[in-house]
């Protein structure tokens, strides 16, 4: 059970990352867009990230916690150990981007979003960084 568990957090783990990576690339392109006036690239823009975020990047999310959760209770020795510590401060850290993906799209949607694509592009890399030390924390088990 607990294997099943935990390729059920790695494939949701996967696409989650995946939508992160790609919701803020939107964004950049809707920036663009925007700052060309655009407004049926616009449009597109805000049907694809809304999509996104509500059809793959959320549910993603809560599947990952879901499985993370069962396979935490599966093996509560975890907990006591720092490598995991760190590891649940980094995906706490992803929830509260993955939320404020949420007021990007809700600017864009009402038209109030001012951020530059290029703000975007480094907001973009953020994900690149937890992915990397969560993997290296979880393969490693470095303390």
């Amino acid at each position: 059970m607990y294997l099943w568990i935990k390729a059920l957090h790695l494939i949701a783990m996967v696409t989650w990352f995946a939508a992160l990576f790609y919701l803020p690339r939107l964004y950049v392109y809707h920036a663009m867009a925007r700052d060309r006036g655009e407004q049926q690239a616009i449009e597109h823009f805000r049907v694809m990230e809304r999509k996104l975020y509500r059809g793959i990047m959320t549910p993603s999310m809560i599947a990952v916690l879901v499985f993370g959760g069962g396979m935490l209770f599966l093996t509560p020795a975890w907990l006591g150990q720092g490598w995991m510590h760190v590891k649940l401060l980094l995906v706490a850290l992803l929830v509260a981007y993955h939320h404020v993906c949420l007021i990007y799209l809700k600017q864009f949607a009402a038209g109030r979003c001012t951020r530059s694509h290029v703000f975007f592009r480094w907001f973009n890399e953020l994900p690149v960084i937890a992915l990397l030390a969560i993997v290296l924390l979880a393969v490693l088990k470095p303390f």
